[in-house]
């Protein structure tokens, strides 16, 4: 298959198009969309920074019974492997990949170059090894770091690793069209059209927390669409509070009940959520607004499980 352009994404995406890809396929796997989505809590775990984090963050998880998929960089895990074994090792919670040292597997327009084919086979292999033998669990998921417009299309040599990898699925549709922010309502699909029928693509939705709340401290950067597709989801003002960064997550999960999407996850990083809301207060919105609505929750192995069902 070859490589969607931004201009045909974008065109696909404002007409709905990318989200009801999906659907074929998991008519043939006998799936049906649920009335209401599964509400994914999911963390980019990236940095030493999130050590802190991620105890906070866990102990609202149990709080309130939540499952999380925390992504995590296999040098973050090793440089404190028996804090994390205490902190992640729960029924609440799966660990996946977000590569070994975060380098990136494809070229991005915000990112640094990407690493060669050698080292590219050594961020998707070595963190999957990291993270079996540290916490003693199968990893099945790899999350790409930044991720992109079109997650791992058109890119053969990469989805050949992580299949060779062993991984089940593969987070990296992460951006919207044109690489722009925030992130649609994707619903999973597979690379079948690239030679990959058996891979799964599971996106994540809405914005990049940590460009929202501008903890990345790159200043005014282009981000957004004109005209947007979702312009109910970009605010007019930096968000300054948890209840305001909620508010813009909670336009996702209406629009996915509205709308019968499969699942919302948004792209949160530990050591972002920190800085910005060291109380975790929006997370308490979040899980309280979600029990709320009885809306099932899960993990990205757990997604992966029901579409290929």
């Amino acid at each position: 298959m070859k490589q969607i352009s931004r201009r045909h994404f974008m065109e696909a995406a404002a007409a709905g198009a990318l989200s009801a890809s999906v659907l074929p396929a998991l008519s043939e796997a006998g799936e049906k969309p649920n009335k209401k989505p599964l509400y994914i809590a999911a963390y980019d775990t990236e940095a030493a920074e999130c050590l802190a984090a991620v105890a906070k963050i866990v102990d609202v998880h149990k709080r309130y019974e939540m499952p999380a998929t925390f992504f995590i960089v296999g040098k973050t895990l090793l440089a404190n492997p028996g804090e994390y074994r205490r902190l992640l090792t729960n029924p609440l919670f799966e660990v996946a990949s977000h590569t070994y040292t975060h380098g990136l597997l494809r070229d991005h327009p915000f990112g640094p170059p990407a690493v060669s084919d050698e080292e590219k086979r050594n961020e998707i292999f070595k963190s999957k090894t990291v993270i079996e033998n540290i916490l003693r669990q199968r990893c099945t998921g790899l999350r790409t770091p930044y991720g992109y417009d079109n997650g791992l299309k058109g890119d053969p040599k990469v989805l050949g690793l992580v299949k060779e990898a062993g991984y089940d699925y593969v987070s990296s549709l992460l951006w919207g069209p044109d690489c722009s922010q925030p992130a649609l309502l994707a619903d999973p699909f597979n690379y079948a059209a690239d030679g990959f029928g058996e891979l799964w693509e599971l996106p994540g939705h809405g914005w990049h927390e940590n460009l929202l709340t501008t903890n990345n401290g790159w200043g005014p950067r282009r981000l957004t669409l004109w005209p947007p597709i979702m312009p109910e989801a970009i605010p007019d003002k930096r968000v300054s509070t948890p209840r305001e960064e909620f508010e813009v997550y909670k336009v996702f999960i209406e629009k996915a009940r509205r709308d019968g999407n499969l699942f919302v996850s948004f792209i949160w990083h530990p050591w972002s959520l920190n800085k910005f809301d060291p109380e975790m207060k929006m997370l308490d919105l979040m899980f309280d607004y979600v029990r709320g609505l009885g809306i099932e929750t899960g993990t990205y192995g757990q997604l992966y499980r029901r579409v290929t069902a």
